[in-house]
């Protein structure tokens, strides 16, 4: 024994040794960074962009707070009071309800990808980016692609949608609740019972719009619907919230093909969601704290009460708006009943620079707001009052900083 022992340690010796020479045998290309010797430095900045928004104190403070393992019981019951929450500012009782590990964008492809199959008719709303963003989505899993198109500001009327449901006989439609690139809120009542006549499912996105501006999923007959953390919640940006009708579900497991992505499995997320009934297993490493932050935001809107949000950002628009118009500037969507409440958007003053005006307010006020985006690049500036940045003394300090800046950024007179 004491023989085999000593020969056991020989030999291991020799292999370790010969460990640290192969360790010892590359020298280092890359040297530590020496701007990660520097301490963490965070500007303070009002975002009133269109997302990501400020984070409430209670939010930072639960992203301050210690991970814990992703399958552990506690966080089990972060992601059930999660879902409960994701009901309430849905207004579903879906049971497929739950978070994405992702933004917006992932959520949209979660969609997508779980609901449409090579082959599949797709009707897509286009008015902003948001609609040639599931354009393209679609057109890369093989879906026969219909858009209906309309210049930005524009939306779809139920008669222009029911024309496009009878001449194309689609399984899915998708419309943008609030088109943050435009400013426009696309009217939901009344569609999703239209789409169900055809034997159409209709999905929405809510990113921009959920918390600011009313929206009941299952009254309005919505069977897919999603949203983001990072603008009216006030939690950080990379999660998402989604939820399936019954009838979506019954689409997606009647599947003849697995969905292109793996992570965004709905039937798998169900199961590690707890949305299911069965046993719980593994499939991702969920972002725990991000859950933690996101946990608090939806609490925060549940106390706050969905009829009292919703009254908040349509008085801060409104008032936004009276100060825009009394800068003499224009507001882009014409129709009042068709403004988004949480993101406004202004046409581009005769003879400036966006970008001036833009970068003028950062960098003299440290206030963010935002240029036009997709098709709307170039023609909008865009200001956003999301969640607790919804408020009369937030307007109030952006209209000065516009003012300034109208002022004082140059304007090309021809």
């Amino acid at each position: 024994m004491l023989w085999a022992l000593t020969t056991a340690r020989a030999v291991l010796g020799h292999r370790a040794s010969g460990w640290v020479r192969t360790m010892a045998s590359h020298s280092l290309l890359v040297a530590p960074p020496a701007a990660l010797s520097k301490p963490l430095s965070i500007p303070s900045r009002l975002l009133l962009g269109p997302g990501p928004s400020n984070l409430t104190p209670r939010v930072m403070a639960a992203g301050g707070l210690q991970t814990l393992g992703h399958m552990h019981q506690e966080v089990y019951q972060i992601m059930d009071e999660i879902k409960q929450g994701i009901q309430y500012v849905f207004q579903t009782r879906n049971t497929l309800t739950l978070a994405i590990s992702g933004s917006g964008h992932c959520a949209l492809e979660a969609a997508l990808f779980n609901l449409l199959e090579p082959g599949d008719s797709f009707l897509v709303g286009v008015s902003g980016i948001w609609g040639q963003r599931a354009q393209d989505i679609a057109e890369r899993i093989g879906a026969r692609v219909y858009p209906m198109i309309k210049a930005p500001g524009g939306h779809f009327t139920l008669q222009e949608v029911e024309e496009a449901l009878a001449r194309h006989r689609p399984a899915l439609l998708f419309l943008a609740h609030g088109e943050s690139s435009t400013g426009v809120m696309q009217p939901l009542d009344g569609y999703g019972e239209l789409c169900h006549r055809y034997q159409c499912l209709l999905l929405v996105d809510s990113v921009a719009s959920l918390g600011g501006a009313p929206i009941h999923m299952d009254r309005q007959g919505i069977d897919v619907l999603y949203s983001g953390s990072q603008k009216v919640l006030n939690a950080p940006p990379g999660t998402s919230l989604i939820s399936f009708s019954d009838k979506a579900k019954s689409k997606i497991y009647a599947r003849k093909n697995k969905p292109v992505s793996f992570y965004l499995d709905i039937t798998w997320l169900a199961n590690f969601w707890g949305c299911d009934d069965k046993p719980r297993m593994y499939h991702h490493t969920t972002p725990v704290v991000s859950l933690y932050s996101l946990r608090e935001s939806l609490a925060h809107l549940a106390e706050q009460g969905l009829e009292n949000s919703w009254r908040q950002h349509r008085e801060a628009s409104e008032y936004l708006h009276a100060c825009l118009q009394g800068l003499g500037l224009q507001l882009f969507v014409k129709d009042p009943a068709l403004r988004l409440p949480t993101i406004t958007s202004v046409v581009v003053p005769t003879g400036y620079d966006w970008r001036d005006i833009v970068k003028y307010i950062m960098d003299h006020h440290n206030i963010e707001i935002a240029g036009g985006l997709g098709p709307s690049a170039g023609k909008v500036l865009r200001i956003g009052l999301l969640g607790g940045n919804a408020t009369r003394e937030n307007v109030g300090r952006v209209t000065r900083a516009l003012r300034e800046a109208l002022q004082r950024c140059p304007r090309n007179k021809l």
